[in-house]
Parts: C-alpha cells; sequence; structure tokens
C-alpha cells in the first residue's frame, strides 16, 4: 500500500490470540452492551417522568447517560459482528466515522463531568446563589459546550487523520479504530498529528480533570466544616456518585492514553480499552442507581408503573 486511496479496509487483531473463545467473548460483549442499554435508558426515562429529578443536577446525569449509550454504541456493534467473521475487518471510511465518533463523546464526557463538578460547587459552596448561576440557561450553555469541545475536537483529529499516508501492513493491534493506531501505520509524517494530540491532551482532557480536582477539594473543604456529621454525611452524599464516576473514567482513560505501548502484550491493551471504552458506560448507572436515593426512588416508581401497565393489560385482554 503506498497511499490512503490504496486501503480499502482494516483488519483487527483483538481476540485473534483466542480463537476457541470467540463465542464467549460475543456473549460477554452481549451482556456488557444490553445492560449498557438498559442501565441508561432507564436513568434518562426516570429523570423524564420524575418532577423530583427535574433539577440541574440530573439534568447532567441524563446527558451523561446519552452520551454513554452513544460511546458504547460506536465500537460494540461491530465487535460483536466481528465475532462471527474469520476475517476481522472494519472499512476505511467506518474507521474515520468510528474515530470521529469514539473522540467526540470521549471528549464530551470529559466536559461534561467536569460542568457537573461545578454543579456540586455551586450546590455545596454557594446554595443561596444555586438557582442563579445553575439557571436553565446555564445549563443548557454548559452541556452544549460539553458537546461542541467534543465535536471541535473529533472533527480536528478526524480530518487530520484522514490525510495520512498509510502503507505496509493494514492491520490494528486492537478490536477499534483509534488515533494512535493509524499513526502507526503511516508511513508520512505524523509530527502535526501528534502535536495536535498532545494540545487536545492538555485542553480536553488534563484541563477539565484539574477544574474536577479543584472544584472537589473546595467542595471537601467545605464539607468538613459543617458543625454536624449528619449535615456532613448528607453533603458528601450528594456528590459521591458524581466522584466515584469521575475517578472510574478518568482512572480507566489515563492508563488507556498515557500508559507507555511498550512492553505490553495484546490482551493487556484489549484489556485496558474494555475498561476505558466498554465498562465505564456500563458502570455510571449503576454507580448511580446504588448510591443515589433520589434514583433509587425514581426507579422503584418506573418499575412499579411497568409492572402496573402489564398488569393492566394482561386484564383487558382477558
Amino acid at each position: 500500500m503506498n497511499n490512503q486511496t490504496d486501503v480499502t479496509e482494516f483488519i483487527f487483531l483483538g481476540f485473534s490470540n483466542h480463537p476457541n473463545l470467540q463465542g464467549l467473548f460475543f456473549l460477554i460483549f452481549l451482556v456488557i452492551y444490553l445492560t449498557t442499554l438498559l442501565g441508561n435508558m432507564l436513568i434518562i426515562t426516570s429523570i423524564r417522568i420524575s418532577s423530583a429529578l427535574h433539577t440541574p443536577m440530573y439534568y447532567f446525569l441524563s446527558n451523561l447517560s446519552f452520551l454513554d449509550i452513544c460511546y458504547t454504541s460506536t465500537t460494540i456493534p461491530v465487535t460483536l459482528m466481528n465475532f462471527f467473521r474469520e476475517k476481522k475487518t472494519i472499512s476505511y471510511d467506518s474507521c474515520l466515522s468510528q474515530i470521529f465518533f469514539l473522540v467526540t463523546c470521549a471528549g464530551a464526557e470529559g466536559v461534561l463531568l467536569a460542568a457537573m463538578a461545578y454543579d456540586r460547587y455551586v450546590a455545596i459552596c454557594h446554595p443561596l446563589q444555586y438557582p442563579v448561576l445553575m439557571s436553565v440557561k446555564v445549563c443548557v450553555f454548559l452541556v452544549t459546550g460539553s458537546w461542541l469541545c467534543g465535536l471541535v475536537n473529533s472533527v480536528t483529529h478526524t480530518v487530520l487523520a484522514a490525510t495520512l499516508t498509510l502503507c505496509g501492513s493494514n492491520q490494528i493491534s486492537h478490536f477499534l479504530c483509534d488515533i494512535p493506531f493509524l499513526l502507526k501505520l503511516s508511513c508520512s509524517d505524523t509530527s502535526l498529528n501528534e502535536s495536535v494530540l498532545h494540545v487536545a491532551s492538555a485542553l480536553i482532557g488534563l484541563s477539565p480533570c484539574l477544574f474536577t480536582a479543584v472544584s472537589y477539594i473546595l467542595i471537601i473543604s467545605a464539607i468538613l466544616r459543617i458543625p454536624s456529621a449528619q449535615g456532613r454525611s448528607k453533603a458528601f452524599s450528594t456528590c459521591a456518585s458524581h466522584l466515584t464516576v469521575v475517578v472510574v473514567f478518568y482512572g480507566t482513560a489515563n492508563f488507556n492514553y498515557d500508559r507507555p505501548r511498550e512492553g505490553y502484550s495484546l490482551d493487556m491493551d484489549i484489556l485496558v480499552s474494555v475498561l476505558f471504552c466498554v465498562m465505564t458506560p456500563m458502570l455510571n448507572p449503576i454507580v448511580y442507581s446504588l448510591r443515589n436515593k433520589e434514583v433509587k426512588c425514581a426507579l422503584r416508581k418506573l418499575i412499579g408503573v411497568a409492572m402496573f401497565s402489564k398488569s393492566y393489560f394482561k386484564s383487558y385482554i382477558k
């Protein structure tokens, strides 16, 4: 292959070390994907139908759940289909599309988590100003800004990736398309792509992470100043779920993108990416449903309504 016009498809080598376990991997990924879809759709529906959850905190949560659905749907369906193929391929255009949506969702989620940290900071540190500082316009602006940050970042990387001259092997040692893998296959100058990656990592990755960290330092210091133990517990419970999600997201993201690429086997690369790209979107609704009393109450009501509707429909048929 002398240039990118010669490349019509890429071959995924992910899971190729275990050909006898393809059926088991398919079942595991299918269960994870269905759990992710069901969990996040339940969160979105519960927030929609429960008036008690029509607050900025849960507005952000519903957008986070929608992001997780988009994020996981970018990679898992293709992976599920490839488990039944002897030659696990993806077309050149589909690979670029996967990169576009993957980078968009990952970037938007990082900024959105920072916006959620700001919401918790205002709620705990400036409760009297909360209705003004977190008005409907501000919430819509923060969510829209999150999507725009992810979109601008993704368009930049995808356009630059499309200009790469690819040569040699078209095999990707993974189960998904990502920018670092295309850079490895390129025989042209990738200095611009790498520079943009570093800048984007600082702006879209590191900056929201630092902002979130500073927000929680201020939040925790404010909570520790609350005189009663019950008050401290109540205040911390309002941000415990979000803090858990932040730790999981940035922890797996850092391990996935910032660790040395040499010295790791293909299986280890796959495992780390599965934790970040597949497990994290599934864990988010579980964390919120287990640690948040209001979400649990809304979910119970939703399940109750569903059961009542089912029994009523059965009795109506009879």
